[in-house]
């Protein structure tokens, strides 16, 4: 329970308050939403570019901000979650870029937005496709692929500049960063890469590397349209090769995205709530409207940054009207050229500086990522080749010649070439395991018997003593007893009556119990994980009304409901060693 919270996500803070606080959200996020696209462009040779591509990237994630903020329809989590530059993109967009300029990445980026929203109606395949285990490991997979960009931005100096420059730069930067991360307080670390830059960019003035030619000449307001680099509607051969890459980094964006909006939720009340996974879903959608608009701008795809619950517990300001001031200041600052500039302007050593030790963070993230559901030796075993297979590709080591040529070029990536290693080998385990038993019918109580028969089938194929039998079949009729509770509820509200719906169960046998998956077309807004959370504060007058969940909280050792747009899923366990 976060009892700190001074405003919920539906609290209403004065517009000052917004404000300010929307403007030190932004103070933290800018100089990392300029640094990774400052690394995309000028990684793929792209610098003449540089200064629109930073404006487009900026302004569509303060617009994705605004929308992640919102709910319309589907669209938007309702929650303060912020969007920033990816550095996920940063491997695919900086190849794009040298493949075939601005106007392929733009291309590129909207087919990848297309993407994340067909994600976001299909979220339920999706998360159980993308595991903990293979999101982890692309993700520790990220510094690899960004670090050769990197090695090349920390030796450019201008040709006259002091041969000490560069790694004096750099490592003024490096021991910043490193300093006030381990030494300074919750608050003062969030600011330790502005701090590092800072230095950095300090030195690089001493050392005359510092490019104010840069600053003075941007404007101080608006774009010119002239500067738009179009799309790229050939759709060459550049294009089919980039696109598996852009797809399936699109794929590890979004799993990330449904990370920063679940932390999000679980931040953003006082009293604790089960995850709302329409949010989630409304949350990925927005992210890709935003992405559309940024590949028409010609910017660097945004995800939901992971900055947002920090900052929460750090101020105790959940409100979504934060999100929606955040994103607009974002925007106000990406139409002032002269402010974007002076970051822009920092010298390459210091941000390819302050942007590796960013990478040195991600891949213990990715490690966490990995260990979050318990390293058993099949997870082992697949996060360990999987990595060492997208090094290999990385590093060119494994058949260069026939990688090479094969697809393209996809696998030159060793995110690419580490997540589709991961995904199989997660698919072979998940295909060799014991078969599960599925069951489909109509949400409705005369299936009860049908269901019984086939639990007690499975039962019996299973070798399951009586009592067992009895808990599964006990679970599984309080279970379909909540839901059509649910539905009844929901009709007694004014929606009418409504035709059964279609429900399928599945089973499967974990250890000595089993799991229950209950799965329907979405009941209503009523979320039974909560109702079983609340059950003992209740009134005596709502006892008879909560028989079944009662029933079933005493049968099953976990229950967990999962409410998605396009589908409503209620899982539970029912462990063999219960009496």
């Amino acid at each position: 329970m976060n009892t700190g919270l001074r405003y919920e996500a539906d609290g209403a803070p004065s517009v000052w308050l917004a404000l300010g606080q929307g403007a030190q959200i932004t103070m933290l996020m800018i100089n990392a939403n300029v640094m990774l696209a400052a690394v995309a462009f000028r990684g793929g040779g792209a610098d003449h570019y540089l200064l629109w591509g930073v404006f487009a990237t900026l302004f569509c994630a303060g617009v994705g901000t605004i929308l992640l903020a919102l709910r319309f329809g589907r669209i938007g989590a309702g929650y303060c979650v912020l969007a920033g530059t990816s550095a996920v993109f940063v491997p695919v967009s900086a190849a794009a870029l040298a493949s075939g300029g601005p106007a392929l990445l733009a291309t590129l980026v909207m087919a990848a937005a297309l993407l994340q929203v067909a994600i976001s109606t299909r979220l339920s395949l999706v998360r159980r496709l993308l595991t903990p285990a293979v999101t982890g490991t692309v993700i520790m997979l990220l510094p690899v692929s960004v670090m050769p960009i990197l090695a090349r931005l920390l030796n450019q100096a201008p040709a006259d500049a002091p041969l000490a420059a560069a790694p004096v730069c750099a490592l003024v930067t490096v021991a910043l960063i490193v300093g006030v991360g381990l030494k300074g307080n919750a608050a003062l670390r969030l600011w330790a890469p502005v701090i590092g830059v800072a230095g950095g960019a300090g030195a690089g003035a001493l050392f005359g590397i510092y490019d104010t030619q840069r600053v003075a000449e941007a404007p101080w307001i608006g774009m010119s349209v002239t500067d738009w680099p179009g799309l790229d509607l050939a759709f060459g051969a550049e294009f089919w090769a980039l696109l598996p890459a852009f797809a399936f980094i699109s794929l590890v964006a979004a799993t990330k995205s449904i990370g920063a909006v679940v932390a999000t939720q679980r931040v953003s009340w006082n009293r604790p709530r089960t995850v709302d996974f329409r949010a989630v879903q409304g949350g990925i959608a927005a992210e890709g409207a935003g992405n559309l608009l940024a590949g028409l701008g010609g910017g660097v795809p945004n995800t939901a940054y992971p900055i947002g619950p920090s900052v929460i517990e750090l101020t105790g300001v959940a409100a979504r009207r934060v999100g929606i001031a955040a994103g607009a200041i974002l925007i106000l600052v990406a139409c002032v050229p002269k402010a974007l500039a002076v970051v822009i302007a920092i010298p390459s050593p210091v941000v390819a500086a302050a942007v590796g030790v960013v990478m040195v963070m991600v891949f213990v993230v990715g490690l966490r990522e990995v260990m979050q559901e318990g390293m058993d030796y099949s997870t082992g075993l697949i996060v360990g080749v999987s990595f060492w297979i997208g090094v290999g590709f990385q590093a060119q080591l494994i058949f260069p010649d026939i990688v090479g040529g094969f697809a393209g070029g996809l696998f030159g990536s060793g995110m690419v070439a580490g997540g589709a290693t991961a995904i199989l080998l997660t698919l072979a385990v998940n295909l060799t395991q014991p078969r599960s038993g599925r069951f489909v019918g109509r949400a409705e109580a005369s299936e009860l018997a049908n269901i019984q028969a086939f639990l007690a089938a499975f039962a019996a194929r299973r070798h399951w003593d009586g009592a067992m039998r009895q808990r599964l079949a006990a679970a599984a009729e309080e279970a379909l007893a909540a839901v059509l509770q649910s539905e009844a509820t929901e009709n007694e509200d004014g929606n009418g009556a409504r035709e059964a719906r279609r429900l399928q169960i599945t089973v499967r046998g974990a250890g000595g119990g089993a799991t229950l998956e209950l799965a329907t077309a979405v009941a209503g807004e009523e979320n039974l994980q909560d109702r079983i959370a609340l059950l003992s504060e209740e009134p005596a007058g709502e006892a008879m009304r909560d028989v079944p969940l009662r029933l079933l909280r005493h049968f099953a050792s976990s229950v967990r409901h999962q409410q998605f747009h396009n589908a409503d899923v209620l899982t539970v366990q029912v462990d063999g060693s219960q009496r």
